[in-house]
């Protein structure tokens, strides 16, 4: 049974929901390719709050960028884009599913880290992402607009180190949430908010008043997530042949574009 509940995110009113489980119990332990084939069914951690790279609609289904990458990929390997099950992960639960073999594969807004990359196996990148900047004051045309001026970051994120190495003047004040960033900058007590590109494009899409600063100032490589292993070769050359063919069909900026993130 399937439970479908409102919440909001940036303004944007959104649905969380419990996945239903396969009748008799839920499936095991990731898997290697042979054994997911063979079960039918890929187990993929994901966002269920995050526009527009993961999130429930209004209907009550999973949609955005790492919903449809999910979806093809299971098509790829199982012939349909069904044959999912779906796993949400809190973000600090992301490595903790994969290495716990509660999920085979993560497609979570995850960046490829030197300190992730030790615990974990990345494919190509899908998207680019990296901190960006939003704002609504029209006398802000770029990051170098901001020395000297209030920014909301959230408390902890490395968008605070990467601030200080490229906009040592500006004034760093920090958020515990998203949702207090945005209070920060409705209530006019800072010009701008930091955050990933990815996430600063679904508020936009929610508060269209508000607008992302044409450069951004690092680039953080989304990649699906995977576990390490000898017996984990072949699903991760089947994922890394599957995301070279998206891009060179031109099919991962076409779903990037149709979503508006920025490229």
């Amino acid at each position: 049974m399937k439970l479908v509940l409102p919440y909001c995110f940036g303004g944007l009113l959104l649905f969380s929901y419990t996945p239903a489980m396969p009748q008799g119990g839920g499936y095991a332990i990731a898997a290697d390719l042979p054994t997911i084939v063979q079960r039918g069914k890929l187990i993929v951690g994901v966002k269920d709050n995050t526009p527009p790279l993961g999130y429930v609609n209004s209907q009550g289904e999973l949609v955005g960028l790492e919903i449809e990458i999910a979806k093809r990929l299971a098509q790829e390997i199982l012939g349909s884009e069904t044959a999912i099950i779906w796993k949400p992960l809190a973000n600090q639960n992301r490595i903790s599913a994969l290495s716990n073999d509660d999920v085979d594969i993560v497609v979570a807004r995850v960046a490829n880290t030197p300190a992730r990359s030790r615990l974990a196996d990345f494919s190509a990148p899908y998207y680019l992402d990296g901190t960006a900047f939003i704002t609504s004051d029209s006398t802000i045309a770029k990051a170098e607009d901001l020395a000297g001026k209030k920014v909301a970051v959230l408390k902890g994120a490395i968008t605070i180190s990467e601030l200080k190495n490229r906009l040592p003047s500006a004034q760093l004040v920090e958020a515990e949430s998203y949702l207090e960033a945005r209070e920060l900058l409705r209530s006019h007590q800072v010009i701008a908010v930091a955050a990933d590109a990815s996430i600063l494009a679904g508020w936009i899409q929610a508060e269209p008043q508000y607008r992302l600063l044409p450069n951004r100032i690092s680039t953080a490589a989304l990649c699906i997530m995977m576990p390490k292993g000898l017996q984990y070769q072949g699903l991760r050359d089947r994922v890394n042949r599957a995301i070279a063919s998206w891009r060179q069909q031109g099919w991962l900026r076409q779903r990037a574009i149709y979503w508006k993130l920025p490229l």
